[in-house]
């Protein structure tokens, strides 16, 4: 029995952690980063949470940050693709496209 309530817990845990992670989308429309229609240059997510990068563009971006609170590199990428990466530790991230330098956000990851 007490082995039950324990795998229990554990799976409830583990249920309620990942409940709280969000998925924010931010589209790359005219070379500009881009939520819900409205330009935007600067986010605030929750730390766990994951930033998708949809190119809706008709041309490759390739989205970036050598910020020390996150470094990534998404590579190059097409119209109608999407790429990701998740947040896990506080702090301020500069994003930027590698292709078009015009392009920039920072993310704060609380």
């Amino acid at each position: 029995m007490k082995t039950r309530f324990y795998a229990l817990f554990a799976t409830l845990a583990l249920t309620i952690s990942g409940a709280h992670a969000d998925d924010v989308i931010v589209d790359q429309i005219d070379k500009t980063f881009v939520i819900d229609g409205t330009e935007v240059e600067s986010l605030t997510v929750s730390a766990g949470d994951s930033v998708s990068f949809r190119n809706s563009d008709p041309f490759f971006h390739n989205i970036f940050s050598l910020s020390a609170t996150q470094i990534f590199d998404l590579g190059s990428y097409p119209s109608g693709e999407s790429r990701s990466v998740s947040f896990d530790k506080p702090g301020l991230v500069e994003v930027e496209c590698a292709i078009h330098p015009d392009m920039y956000m920072t993310i704060e990851v609380e």
